[in-house]
């Protein structure tokens, strides 16, 4: 048998093409910058997840209300959108209970723990739209709505619960004379279970300043304190005055 005649050998075309080696190399690339922008991101975003749209820098911003001007720092304003110096209608504040401090790497838990609500009290500070505050609304607005009985309430307030066919049935009123004070009046909303208390149970307004407005809400855990609240709020605010 004869051999096979040799002739010239095949061409072979390389396993991976410079066109092949190319793509790869441009996907290898665009991968590892897509990681790191991943991982850039979800840095970030953890950032911003921990601090809830909270904030510890203690910047000064001037804040005009109507005829008062307040300088708040941006640790203690509650809103990410009114931390700029403004003219504004109105604006929240949030405050820990009893130090009356912003927001800090220091406190932060006390920011985040939905479990204590009397960690907090807050504040919304606007121009006077009425002409009494709570305590001069007493006589001409709130007596008429109270039922007859009356109950002792903690730290000598006296409670009275709205008459059921008002537009304040099922909420709770506070009261106490003051010496020398008009009297103390405190709006509530009382859970059934008092382990069921929100930060936002009970409320108050005040004027201060010239022609502002101060709201403020706390937990009806915090009722026994009362006096201290009332006093430390109305301080706080008139120390954020400028003159």
């Amino acid at each position: 048998m004869n051999a096979p005649t040799s002739g010239p050998e095949p061409e072979f075309s390389p396993l991976l093409s410079p066109y092949f080696v190319y793509k790869i190399t441009a996907v290898v690339v665009l991968l590892a910058v897509l990681t790191t922008i991943v991982s850039f991101s979800g840095h970030r975003l953890g950032e911003k997840l921990v601090l809830a749209g909270h904030t510890s820098s203690q910047e000064i911003y001037d804040i005009f209300i109507g005829q008062d001007h307040l300088r708040l720092p941006a640790n203690i304003i509650r809103f990410e959108s009114q931390r700029a110096t403004s003219i504004a209608e109105r604006i929240d504040l949030y405050l820990t209970w009893p130090s009356l401090e912003g927001y800090g790497e220091n406190n932060r838990d006390l920011f985040n723990d939905i479990n204590r609500p009397e960690n907090l009290i807050f504040l919304q500070l606007s121009q006077s739209t009425m002409s009494q505050d709570m305590s001069g609304r007493l006589e001409p607005i709130y007596r008429h709505i109270f039922s007859e009985e009356v109950q002792p309430g903690p730290a000598g307030l006296v409670r009275h619960d709205a008459k059921s066919n008002t537009s304040y049935a099922g909420e709770v009123f506070f009261t106490a004379d003051r010496a020398g004070q008009s009297p103390y009046v405190l709006r509530c909303t009382l859970p059934a279970d008092a382990e069921a208390a929100t930060s936002a149970d009970c409320q108050r307004d005040v004027h201060v300043g010239k022609d502002l407005t101060v709201l403020y809400r706390f937990s009806s855990k915090l009722l026994p304190q009362w006096r201290m609240i009332d006093n430390s709020v109305e301080t706080f605010v008139r120390s954020r005055l400028a003159p």
